[in-house]
């Protein structure tokens, strides 16, 4: 079939939706993450009924380095809306403790999510007023990933909800793909460093930190990322990451044995998430890479480079 997605006509079928469901004065929370589908969300919302938006940004200590100031920073920038920032580091982390199973891990940040808003909305009722919705940039891979017949995985945002959570959820991109979030992103003049940011799982490095997540671990992580993202950035790579494994391996540093962890870069090309080729990084790339991460994260002292496509392999590890 042709593609023919409009995405001037979506804006005008989903604003109308929006204003349906916000009707009467209704205000909602804003999930915001920072990445294109909440953002598009939030501003698919804020356009459609002004005023009657609340963003949070939470701080769940996953996040990769500099990421919560870049977030906040471009946010007031492009936005005239509220925006409150809740450091949640520490809660997430304990409620992490000891946990391995990725799915476990979906689902508890899933909710911790959930109830961080609940508690913002009763924070901010007297402010704002009672708030009813609660805004998520849920997209139509998220759905099709997490539903039972066809499951693959919990994306927290779908399968991760409590049952009894105090929301009515506003999704306006859940029949989106990747590709047509990002052309409604354009459509609603959203600059381009929003609009082509590569994608970041909902749940954060809790998906990139294999095993148990400690704080040490998401130190490690993040300093591999950065230099991943440092290398990788303007190759033209749809989505590039380092992953920390929950595997140990002999070295050898200074003429000595060390024992360190293994990590694993993941690069991948892809339109809409559904599926996903490993992307050829140049071998020249591919031996800086070793040697800066090897040589600049001492806790690090092995690292592969996946080329698994999707299907079989996910796009992130866990």
């Amino acid at each position: 079939m042709t593609k023919n997605f409009d995405a001037q006509a979506f804006i005008a079928n989903v604003t109308q939706e929006i204003q349906t469901q916000l009707a009467g004065g209704k205000k909602a929370l804003c999930g915001l993450s920072g990445g294109v589908d909440s953002v598009v969300a939030a501003a698919l919302v804020h356009n459609a009924v002004p005023g009657a938006l609340t963003c949070v940004y939470v701080d769940t200590g996953l996040m990769r380095t500099g990421e919560t100031d870049e977030v906040e920073s471009v946010f007031r920038q492009q936005f005239n809306a509220p925006l409150v920032r809740v450091d949640a580091q520490d809660h997430f982390l304990q409620l992490l403790q000891g946990v391995t199973d990725p799915e476990q891990k979906r689902k508890i940040i899933g909710e911790a999510f959930v109830r961080m808003f609940e508690a913002q909305k009763e924070a901010l009722a007297q402010e704002h007023g009672k708030i009813h919705g609660l805004v998520q940039g849920t997209i139509y891979p998220d759905i099709l990933e997490s539903q039972s017949g066809d499951f693959v995985k919990s994306h927290h945002n779908v399968g991760g909800l409590p049952e009894d959570m105090d929301f009515e959820l506003v999704e306006p991109l859940r029949t989106l793909y990747k590709d047509e979030v990002r052309a409604v992103g354009q459509a609603l003049g959203l600059p381009d460093s929003m609009v082509f940011r590569q994608p970041f799982p909902g749940p954060g490095l809790a998906v990139r930190c294999i095993g148990e997540i400690t704080r040490e671990k998401l130190d490690i992580l993040r300093a591999a990322d950065l230099i991943v993202r440092q290398e990788l950035d303007g190759m033209g790579i749809w989505q590039y990451f380092a992953v920390l494994t929950d595997m140990r391996s002999v070295g050898v540093r200074e003429g000595k044995r060390a024992y360190g962890y293994v990590a694993a870069v993941r690069a991948v090309s892809s339109v809409d998430a559904m599926t996903a080729n490993w992307f050829p990084i140049p071998h020249e790339k591919l031996e800086v890479l070793s040697q800066r991460i090897t040589a600049e994260v001492p806790d690090i002292c092995r690292l592969v480079y996946d080329i698994t496509n999707k299907p079989v392999g996910t796009i992130e590890w866990e």
